[in-house]
């Protein structure tokens, strides 16, 4: 596997980095073995988060017994002192390291937030008493709002930036990127597949392995998404004319009004799923209209009439999506489509 040097740190990573969301959904054996294959295969960084439950356990775990080169990187979504270093505390013990490579400021995306990282004595003073005492080797930050993460790379402050970057919401990433090429920031590209939207690897990680500077994380959760996503990349990447033509034709057809599968919208005060019932329109397109008409799906599509439009799943949308207008379009469009195939079903 190629490895290049995350921006002005020491870091030699892999070209592409392990996503470690969706690990979580897995028993142990299984997650293990999926992080394991990662690194046979010479996928190095693993990103991660305390905020991802047992995410950083079985990386920690699946680590038992290797010799072989990885960077660690993980999170913490704490805005206080005590917090971030009680996070800290919590990923050394699960990951069973001394030290970690690259801790990040998660999800940082309102100016409120950033000042309060900032202050003095604050969440971004804790992380950097921990470079100093051999804790943390580096320092990033992770936003999901581009006027943010821009104020994160020109401050000087932070060694990497991860923001969301893949074909179909890629100008405000390709501005990000030119201006963290510029200060010597580490970009790491999240989302690489749109939270889903996308379902054509090889054109989501040609790509994003255009930028010679950015390292994608896809999350992954099969031994076969990992080793579909490794062929691709030490495959020739050079997008042929059709690849290109297919891109600008998702571009269209997608737009930007779409659910990342993020969950900070979460916890809904309903218990709606709202990620779920959001990846309606995808799942239908995917999907036999059986499966998504019962089961599931389904349940879920029901919950959602539910919804008491509290609002405050829009408030903590990092996309300032109009969710609550969503859900009830999708609750209309699942119950039109449930409709039409109970009336296929009787004829």
């Amino acid at each position: 596997m190629e490895t290049v040097t995350l921006g002005q740190t020491n870091l030699r990573v892999s070209r592409i980095g392990f996503g470690a969301i969706p690990i979580q959904r897995l028993g142990d054996d299984d997650a293990i073995a999926v992080i394991r294959r990662c690194l046979e295969l010479g996928v190095t960084y693993l990103d991660t988060a305390n905020q991802y439950s047992t995410s950083e356990g079985r990386i920690g775990k699946a680590l038992e017994g290797w010799s072989g080169p990885v960077v660690l990187s993980t999170k913490t979504q704490s805005r206080t002192t005590d917090g971030v270093a009680e996070h800290l505390a919590q990923s050394l013990r699960m990951m069973r390291v001394d030290s970690i490579d690259l801790y990040q400021l998660h999800n940082v995306s309102t100016f409120a937030d950033y000042e309060k990282v900032m202050a003095p004595g604050g969440a971004y003073d804790t992380v950097m008493t921990a470079v100093k005492d051999g804790r943390v080797k580096h320092v990033g930050i992770t936003s999901h709002q581009i006027d943010v993460a821009k104020e994160a790379v020109k401050s000087g402050r932070f060694e990497t930036v991860m923001y969301p970057l893949n074909f179909i919401v890629h100008e405000p990433g390709e501005e990000l990127l030119a201006m963290a090429d510029q200060h010597g920031v580490g970009f790491i590209a999240m989302k690489p597949f749109a939270g889903g939207m996308i379902d054509n690897a090889p054109l989501a990680m040609k790509y994003l392995l255009q930028y010679p500077s950015v390292i994608p994380i896809p999350g992954v959760e099969r031994l076969a998404e990992i080793e579909e996503i490794v062929g691709i990349v030490e495959s020739p990447r050079e997008l042929t004319t059709e690849e290109r033509a297919e891109i600008d034709r998702l571009r269209r057809e997608t737009g930007n009004r779409f659910c990342r599968r993020c969950d900070y919208c979460q916890p809904c005060t309903a218990g709606i799923p709202i990620s779920v019932v959001l990846a309606f329109p995808t799942m239908v397109r995917r999907m036999p209209h059986e499966n998504v008409v019962s089961g599931w799906i389904a349940a879920a599509l029901e919950k959602a009439t539910e919804c008491t439009s509290c609002g405050a799943c829009e408030e903590r949308c990092p996309y300032q999506l109009p969710i609550r207008e969503m859900l009830s379009e999708n609750v209309d469009n699942y119950r039109r489509l449930k409709e039409e195939w109970q009336a296929s079903q009787s004829r």
